[in-house]
């Protein structure tokens, strides 16, 4: 019985993700008449038309659509063999396809990078900046081995270690009126000044869910990420709520803008690396979390380092 192959089954997934047949060539590093005819051997081995070949579109048939889903299994299952052959060699080595959210990137990053560096020299990191919800689809289907979140976040099928809390904080004009004050309750947040992350970014979800006031949803302006709210905020258009972490890595530096604690236990959120429950690479990824909570807290113990934000959990 002759069986598909698995350079087969990369050009039919390959197909399917891109929907044209000289891209999907290109992604596969082959020729277009190398990958239509190996779909064309996989066809004959299955005996069942997959695809429908015009020269305007890409058709998958209902079995083709299924197969490619199948398919997409099949090589994660053998990527996660050969990573359980070389974890079994040299632990964190080979290629790390790492995802970080936006709203941590930019703050983390210039730390994580350095320590993973020097913790594991083997590994080569290759990131993705990514919001939470495409992380975890990319995690799902294989395209990602772990990721940088900020917890809680609905990702089902996830395993996770948390790195450390990382606070939220009012960031206001220091002429504003709120200023005066050491702390600032959720209630006395005004709901028509309040600027806030556009819809899909989770410290969003985090702000308002400390907050706990439906009213504070719908506020004078949005922001496609931290930045640009601290710049709306240095202009005097109102208040926010931004991560500790981004203060502590100098977001602010050189702004009229000061910040205050949001008077409620629940204005922070947890920094966390996370992976597929079943992935064999499991161990791993511990181990690396274990690596970068001693790198956060070596760092933040070093004179020549500034501070970082947070207490890194420990184990």
């Amino acid at each position: 019985m002759t069986l598909p192959t698995l350079r087969q089954l990369q050009y039919l997934v390959s197909l399917h993700e891109h929907m044209h047949f000289s891209r999907a060539a290109d992604a596969c590093h082959v020729t277009q008449s190398t990958l239509s005819a190996g779909l064309k051997e996989l066809e004959a081995i299955l005996g069942a038309q997959l695809v429908e070949r015009t020269r305007r579109v890409t058709l998958f048939t209902p079995l083709g659509v299924r197969a490619a889903a199948r398919a997409k299994d099949m090589l994660r299952q053998a990527r996660d063999l050969t990573d359980l052959a070389r974890i079994a060699a040299v632990p964190l080595s080979g290629t790390l396809r790492l995802s970080v959210i936006p709203t941590i990137a930019p703050f983390l990053l210039p730390r994580l990078l350095p320590t993973l560096k020097a913790a594991c020299p083997d590994l080569q990191v290759v990131l993705h900046e990514e919001m939470s919800h495409w992380a975890c689809q990319g995690l799902a289907r294989g395209a990602r081995d772990c990721l940088v979140l900020a917890l809680p976040f609905p990702c089902d099928g996830l395993d996770h270690v948390a790195l450390f809390d990382d606070d939220i904080l009012v960031a206001l004009h220091a002429d504003d009126p709120l200023a005066a004050q050491p702390t600032i309750a959720p209630a006395d947040l005004p709901a028509d000044r309040l600027l806030l992350l556009d819809d899909g970014h989770c410290l969003r979800d985090h702000a308002l869910g400390a907050c706990e006031r439906r009213d504070l949803e719908h506020g004078p302006g949005r922001g496609a990420g931290v930045h640009t709210l601290v710049q709306l905020v240095g202009a005097g258009m109102g208040l926010s709520l931004i991560p500790a972490m981004a203060v502590e890595a100098g977001v602010i530096a050189g702004t009229p803008i000061v910040t205050r604690s949001l008077d409620t236990p629940k204005a922070h959120r947890t920094v966390a690396l996370a992976w597929r429950r079943n992935t064999p690479r499991a161990e791993e990824f511990a181990l690396l979390a274990q690596c970068i909570r001693q790198g956060l807290a070596a760092a933040k113990d070093d004179a020549n380092v500034p501070a970082f934000v947070g207490v890194p959990r420990s184990a």
